[in-house]
């Protein structure tokens, strides 16, 4: 009888228990099934002069690596690629923004476009509301006004510089993509009120700024009289005219590089016509 039968106690007529490691090497691990007096239950004995613990158990004299039992951990995407990533995202949330509307996209197309997971997708934005906020300032970036602009010293320079201006403006504000986000934001100002905030703030806002402060300068050195913010009004007025409402509404074609280069000239013009050098 082995210790553990005499451990156990009596056990059922016709039942035998077999001795662990019976026959075998001393430092076996062997595993045997046992009756005990309320179950079945696996024994294992336990090996000597051998290594054993959480990660490694010896079967036969040989060590054998048992697999970790926590999640397989992906390595992070690389730095580099976080950019790329973030582009894409938005890339795809505008694309869907402009075919089916803010209200009818869902994160989840969002992110099938992407080939990003919804995880990812909200790791970067926190909501799609974020998304097109972002998507807004990637392209008002593109129609700021431009800040190489010459010193002003006659109304001959000035002419050049508020036709450089209105040049510049038209050129990019009248790009297809850009005329799509102002779309949706004046489609989304009541649900989404943080959109059009951006917008004006990001674009318009520094483009009627920069315009001021040509438009303060030429008062400044006596080439023209009236206050700035109505002279910023009047230029702008006359540069774009109906233009963009007719590109909103899809009425009107995008103007090429020689209509844009004209319509900026006869605005320029026409502003000087209206503001005469003083005295």
């Amino acid at each position: 009888m082995t210790l553990l039968e005499q451990h156990l106690g009596h056990m059922p007529a016709g039942l035998t228990l077999s001795a662990p490691c019976r026959g075998g090497h001393e430092g076996n691990l062997c595993h045997r099934l046992v009756l005990s007096r309320f179950a079945w239950f696996w024994y294992d004995a336990v090996p000597r002069q051998q290594r054993y613990g959480t990660d490694w158990y010896q079967v036969k004299g040989k060590q054998r690596k048992i697999a970790s039992m926590s999640p397989k951990i992906e390595p992070r995407e690389d730095d580099a690629e976080g950019p790329e990533v973030r582009k894409r995202i938005l890339s795809a949330a505008l694309s869907a923004f402009m075919e089916g509307g803010y209200a009818q996209t869902s994160t989840l197309e969002i992110a099938t476009r992407a080939r990003v997971s919804k995880r990812e997708l909200y790791s970067l934005f926190g909501n799609k509301e974020a998304m097109l906020v972002a998507c807004i300032t990637e392209r008002a970036e593109r129609i700021k006004a431009p800040t190489d602009l010459p010193a002003i010293r006659d109304r001959e320079m000035l002419a050049k510089v508020l036709t450089a201006f209105g040049t510049k403006l038209l050129t990019e504000t009248t790009d297809p993509v850009v005329v799509a986000v102002f779309r949706l934001a004046i489609s989304e100002a009541v649900h989404a009120p943080k959109v059009a905030h951006a917008l004006d703030s990001i674009a318009r806002k520094p483009i009627r700024d920069s315009l001021r402060t040509i438009m303060t300068n030429a008062r400044s050195t006596g080439l023209v009289a009236g206050e700035p913010e109505a002279t910023t009004e009047t230029f702008l007025g006359l540069l774009w005219g109906d233009l963009m409402t007719g590109l909103l509404l899809q009425a009107a074609n995008r103007p090429s590089t020689g209509e844009i280069a004209r319509r900026a000239g006869e605005a320029s013009t026409a502003f000087l016509r209206l503001y005469p050098k003083p005295g």
